[in-house]
């Protein structure tokens, strides 16, 4: 709540729930970054690509600018943080938008995907509401205190 945020961005379809529940309680718009382009859409669009950690594949990411206007300030809202490599996609919607990234937050993080060493250099807050520190192949689950 204390980064000034003007708009919160997720990615569909996963991120949609936590990005709204964080947009209604802060009182701000959220927008989500499509994976494919509806017909409905503009044909100029913010589009980039990134590596799905659930689909083993890339997929794009895609806003239409009246959306995602210059000079906003971005809060990023996603259900995990592993990799980093969607929200890593959401930044560059942002930058391509000409907004301004000011924090990102999630609902799990994953510390042994390395995603918050890979975000880093962004210079923002990062927050995550549960944060996982190993799991291994017998189910155990060790969460950060």
């Amino acid at each position: 709540a204390g980064v000034g945020a003007t708009r919160v961005l997720t990615a569909e379809i996963s991120g949609i729930a936590p990005a709204l529940m964080t947009a209604k309680y802060l009182n701000l718009p959220v927008v989500y970054a499509r994976k494919s382009k509806p017909v409905t859409m503009p044909d100029t669009v913010y589009l980039t690509v990134a590596p799905s950690h659930t689909k083993g594949r890339l997929v794009e990411l895609i806003v239409s600018p009246e959306y995602l206007a210059r000079g906003e300030r971005i809060l990023i809202i996603d259900d995990f943080l592993a990799s980093g490599a969607t929200i890593q996609g959401l930044v560059r919607l942002t930058q391509a938008a000409g907004a301004e990234l000011v924090g990102i937050g999630t609902l799990v993080e994953k510390v042994f995907e390395g995603g918050r060493t890979n975000l880093g250099h962004l210079n923002v807050p990062i927050e995550a509401l549960a944060v996982i520190t190993a799991m291994d192949n017998d189910g155990h689950i060790s969460f950060a205190d």
